[in-house]
């Protein structure tokens, strides 16, 4: 669901490959440096820096 509606409806993409390298820096991004809100809106990097 967060995919359809952060991006994969808003682009149109001239090759798989073009999808598929997208995809992958959206998933590093959302799984890395997005906010988390079971975080407390920390980033998971922001989170492990503080809990150090």
């Amino acid at each position: 669901r967060t995919v359809r509606y952060d991006w994969l409806g808003q682009y149109l993409f001239s090759s798989l490959d073009e999808l598929q390298q997208y995809a992958t820096e959206w998933q590093w991004f959302y799984n890395h440096e997005r906010p988390n809100m079971a975080l407390g809106g920390y980033t998971p990097k922001q989170h492990i820096l503080r809990a150090a």
